[in-house]
This record gives C-alpha cells, structure tokens and sequence, in this order.
C-alpha cells in the first residue's frame, strides 16, 4: 500500500520505518529539511542526532530509497495514497491542556492539496498523535470545510515505549483502531495485515472517542502504578526501619492480580507522554465539570519525587550543597534513549543550582548532545557550572557528592569507580537504587542516600 506518514519525530519516524520495513510504500513528510536531509542520508549518526532508538537506524538505511522515501512536499505524493498518518506534535499549554496548533496548522495544509487531488481513491486521515478526545471530529470538520471529497477519518493511538520503540512497533501488544466507517477499517486491516488475527497480538476496532481515551486512561494508569509505589512504598522504606523494598515488591506482586510494572520506587518518571497526558486528561475532565483529584494527586506525587531527595541530602544528611561539586549520573529520562523530555535531570539541576553548587559534573551514554540545547549558558549563564563528560569515573572525579537519576544498567556497577576515585566523606544520592552492593559503600566510609530506604550513614 501507499501510506503518507506526516512527522518525522520518535512516533513518526519509527512508524514509518517499520512499516518500510514490512513492505508498504512509505512517503515521511516533514517541514524539517536538515531533519529530512539526516535522515535521507541513511547515516546512523546522522539520523540518531535526531531520534535514538536502538535498532531504527538500521531499518531506515535498508529500506531508504526502496520502501522508504523522505519528502518536504505533499503535492507530489498524494495521489494513490491510502493511508495518511498524522505524528504531529502535541505540548501542553500552561493550563494542561494540549497545544493542537501544529496540528490544526498541518490538518488545513493536508485539506487544502487534497481537496486538490487528482486521484478519487479513498484515503483515510489518521491521528498517531496523542489528541484529546473528539479530535477526529475537529478533524473531519476541517477536511469539510476544505471540500475534501472521499475522505474518512480514524485514531490509531501509538504504544511506544521508548528504548524499545522498534520492537514495539514490529510486535505489539495491541493494534487500537477507531473508526466510523467499514471502508476505513478495511483500509487499515491492510496497513495492520499480519497483525489482525495474530494469536497474541489484540487487534482492536471501536469508535474514535473511544480510540482516543484509551491512549490517556493507559498513559495515566501507568503513572498511577509508579505514583502509588513512590507515594506509599517509597515513604514506608524512609520511615520505617528493616523494610527491605526489593521484598516488600514481591510480596505485594506475587498475587496475580496486582501488576509487576510500575513496582518499583525511584525519583519520578519523565519522557514525553506521561505528564503531559494526565494534564490534558486532567483538563479535559474540568472542562466538562468532572473531578480530577485522582489525577491530580497522581502528578503531583511524580513531580515531588523528582527533587526531594535534595531535601532529604539537606535535612538527613546535613549536607548543604553551597560551593559543592557534584556528579549527575544520567541526563536522559530513561535508559536506552537521549530523550531529556520532561527527565527528573532537569528538576535536579535546577535544584542543584539554585541551592548554590559549585560546579556539576554530568554524564550520561547519550544524552549528552541533546543536554547542551537544554542547559543552554547564552539563555542563564548558571549553566556555565555544568560539564560533560565521557565516563562515570571522569565525572566522578573531584566531586563531593553524586546523585544517579538515570537508570542505566553501567550505574549498577558504580560502587568499585567511587571508591577509586572519590574520597569519604562523600554523599551518595542514588534516585535508581541502582547500586546493588551499597553496604561495602557504607562500611568503606561513604553515606548512602537511596529513594525507599532510610539513610545509611558512613562508618567511620
């Protein structure tokens, strides 16, 4: 089939690339030309500059120019499409709710070339990107009052797991589609054909509203296992003395009916989807006069995770920050990604600068690059205290503390480079519990101070 993917960030790039992959014309449209240009170019280190997903680059190298094309103009690539995916951005404004201004913008430059088209096939509009609910209506409201002729409307909400987005999208768990019309079903069965009556994939089809919620109540159920274990689990292991969280968790989990993700405690979740669909879900519930205290109490315990082991350091520790240099281990949100959208690294930097540090010393695998645009010193010359590093031992090097926030899997063996490099006393913030022998820190003089447990200070 011939299908348009309209987007070339994590969502979109990775669709169509994979898509490439099974077989079907792929036309990745983009307003982006230095983007588009990374990505015709078929390089890995051209194309993960943009998007860093473990395994996507290969795809796109095999199947460029084959299956795979990369374009900025629509009009030569509309006629004989069946299928246009829209992976548009979608931020939130200041109040929750979502930012649809790209959107609208790229739903009107696709209404006025179709209305245009030569070709009469059908073709179906459908939204990848996370929207609030009723966004398939506005949609079509805006292809009517272009005139767009033989045209249908769908959601097909993305499941994406970052650092794992390829094999996702080659095996889901589940295919969601919403549509009003058999013509657009039968249209996406065939984009979705190996996956339709596979014996493990669920191939879902159901109205777009109800499309478009699912996407939001999974993304807030998901956060709500992760606030639920910070906000009690966590405070029960800081209070309470000889609760050993790793038990605790398989205690609770062992009965079935209780889900193992989300079973653990750290310094909050980032990345580009959870906080910002539970403000816009949030939003969207005030906006018909419904309560969103769940919701809200969900966030909030996520954003407090991000910064309160500073406090902790600070009341606990007796560590004050002033004129320290620390050791920031991890930038990214999570592993296996450069993705710094909305990562616990922000809130962390900003409370170590603003509590008056000395110098912060980061390194993460990936995320370095993308770092420097968010910790830009022409926009606040406090950034000028950061530097980056190409290993965990040189950004330990010299400092007085360290604080690990990103969970990747080298950091589980940092116990043997702190006791080379840095000297007791020294304070160990590990927002992970990513240090498995933490005790042979203790007993070698360093504090330990770890989300879910109570501070073990050093022996000395």
């Amino acid at each position: 089939m011939k299908v348009i993917v309209a987007g070339t960030g994590f969502v979109g790039l990775t669709h169509a690339a994979v898509l490439a992959e099974s077989g079907h014309e792929v036309y990745a449209y983009d307003i982006d030309r230095a983007k588009l240009a990374a990505y015709s170019s078929g390089e890995r280190a051209q194309i993960e500059r943009y998007v860093n997903e473990p395994g996507l680059a290969s795809i796109i190298s095999d199947t460029l120019n084959r299956y795979l094309f990369f374009t900025d103009s629509l009009d030569e690539i509309l006629d004989g499409a069946e299928a246009i995916f829209l992976c548009l951005p979608t931020p939130p404004n200041l109040d929750g709710s979502t930012d649809l201004t790209a959107y609208t913008n790229a739903a009107h430059h696709l209404a006025e070339r179709l209305a245009k088209r030569t070709d009469g096939r059908r073709v179906v509009l459908v939204n990848k990107s996370t929207v609030p609910v009723g966004t398939a209506r506005y949609l079509q409201r805006i292809m009517d009052e272009h005139s767009v002729q033989n045209f249908g409307v769908a959601s097909n909400p993305e499941f994406l797991p970052e650092g794992n987005a390829v094999e996702g999208s080659r095996r889901p768990d589940r295919v969601v589609i919403g549509a009003d019309d058999e013509a657009d079903f039968n249209i996406l069965r065939h984009v979705y054909a190996p996956f339709v009556n596979h014996v493990r994939i669920k191939y879902i089809e159901t109205t777009p509203e109800t499309a478009e919620a699912i996407k939001y109540v999974a993304n807030t159920l998901l956060l709500t296992y992760i606030s639920f274990w910070n906000g009690i689990g966590a405070r029960l292991g800081e209070t309470f003395g000889n609760i050993r969280m790793e038990d605790l968790k398989r205690g609770v989990t062992a009965d079935d009916r209780i889900s193992t993700w989300g079973s653990y405690v750290s310094n909050g979740a980032g990345g580009s989807c959870f906080g910002k669909d539970i403000q816009s879900l949030m939003y969207q519930l005030r906006r018909q006069n419904q309560s969103d205290a769940l919701l809200k109490e969900v966030y909030e315990i996520n954003e407090y995770q991000k910064t309160y082991l500073l406090d902790r350091a600070v009341n606990e520790a007796d560590f004050n920050f002033n004129n320290k240099t620390v050791a920031l281990m991890g930038l990214a949100f999570k592993k296996r990604t450069n993705d710094m959208r909305d990562s616990s690294a922000l809130k962390v930097v900003e409370g170590l600068l603003g509590r008056g540090v000395k110098a912060v010393r980061a390194y993460d695998p990936l995320a370095t690059e993308e770092a420097k645009h968010y910790f830009d010193p022409t926009k606040n010359n406090l950034f000028e205290k950061i530097s980056y590093h190409t290993s965990a031992q040189e950004a330990i090097e010299g400092t007085d503390a360290l604080f690990i926030t990103t969970d990747w899997e080298e950091f589980r063996g940092l116990s043997s480079t702190i006791k080379k490099v840095a000297q007791p006393p020294y304070l160990i913030i590990d927002g992970r519990r990513m240090i498995p022998d933490y005790l042979d820190l203790v007993d070698a003089g360093f504090t330990y101070l770890a989300v879910g447990s109570r501070l073990l200070p050093r022996k000395k």
